[in-house]
């Protein structure tokens, strides 16, 4: 007898697996706020526009049904949007003169 899917058995944990894309995404735009905090605020702002863009290839490569909350509007919306956003607060970072 097969047993019956993960979200009939454990909806909870199937609920948290599904958002891990985005807790990780999370978690890379915390670390990059923690930079932020100790006052090295180039490094830390380019890490969470690299999260954007982690976020971007999260959505192009994962299912649907395992994107979670990253999934807002339809894919190519979402990767061009995340993509771009990430990839422009790196470049508009790193273009900022030194003092």
């Amino acid at each position: 007898m097969s047993q019956p899917p993960l979200y009939v058995r454990r909806p909870f944990l199937a609920g948290v697996i599904r958002q891990l894309p985005l807790l990780a995404v999370l978690v890379m735009v915390g670390v990059g706020l923690v930079v932020v905090a100790f006052d090295h605020w180039r490094k830390g702002v380019v890490i969470m526009g690299v999260a954007l863009m982690g976020a971007a290839l999260l959505r192009l490569l994962l299912p649907v049904r395992r994107v979670g909350f990253l999934a807002v509007r339809s894919r190519p919306v979402d990767v061009v949007l995340l993509a771009v956003t990430g990839l422009a607060v790196t470049v508009i970072v790193l273009t900022i003169p030194f003092p």
